[in-house]
């Protein structure tokens, strides 16, 4: 999905950076606010920070231009929503952007946009949705996930189609990088969302008590009768 450095015509580049910055603003604003609201959450806002980038740099060669992987962010938009999942997925471009050559500062606004914003809000959203209609939390989870990883790359593929019209029409330029990066796309995106299932029943075994607080799941009443009407 990381478009490479100097693959966008500036234009675009400042188009998507204009588009990106007030949303991971209000990313920061929203980090700053869970970090005072709930200062036991920082080690986990650190651990979705880690399951990004790990994912994400785990890169398989797709699209001239990009290349096709898992995100990441799907997950820590369900559990932190979808602004600070915006933030996190900045950091982890810029290191990989310096460190890695993966990606690039000048496309950094169009990758934050696709991976960072746009994935994360479908995943927020069907997480919201799962939730109103009861379904099964992992079901739930690995729908939001993996519908974030498709989503981030039908944004990369537009994003593609835009700045290099190479089939002709915008159409054509967009089936034409989707339809390459559905193959490599569509069982990473199964993959990630099989583990992210694994990982938030994990963190719902051991940290609760944590996402309960944050109104992220709900645990279930263990209050005995005698506790409740106490003789």
């Amino acid at each position: 999905m990381h478009i490479m450095e100097g693959y966008l015509p500036i234009e675009w580049a400042i188009v998507w950076t204009i588009i990106a910055l007030p949303i991971v603003a209000y990313g920061v604003y929203r980090l700053s606010k869970i970090t005072k609201e709930h200062p036991e959450a920082k080690p986990l806002i650190a651990l979705m920070g880690a399951f990004i980038f790990i994912l994400s740099a785990l890169k398989l060669p797709s699209v001239t231009g990009s290349s096709s992987h898992p995100t990441g962010a799907g997950l820590a938009a369900v559990i932190f929503g979808p602004a600070v999942a915006s933030v996190l997925s900045v950091i982890v471009l810029v290191f990989q952007a310096l460190l890695l050559a993966h990606g690039g500062l000048t496309t950094l606004g169009a990758n934050t946009l696709s991976m960072g914003i746009v994935g994360p809000a479908i995943a927020f959203g069907v997480w919201v949705i799962g939730k109103k209609v009861r379904l099964s939390t992992s079901v739930v989870v690995f729908t939001a996930v993996a519908l974030s990883d498709l989503g981030t790359y039908v944004v990369t593929a537009a994003q593609l189609a835009l700045a290099q019209p190479i089939a002709g029409t915008f159409f054509e330029s967009f089936t034409y990088f989707g339809a390459i990066y559905a193959v490599t796309q569509i069982p990473l995106a199964i993959g990630e969302a099989i583990l992210a299932v694994l990982l938030f029943d994990f963190l719902v075994k051991y940290k609760g008590k944590l996402l309960s607080s944050m109104k992220v799941i709900k645990l279930p009443n263990l209050r005995t009768e005698k506790e409740v009407n106490p003789q």
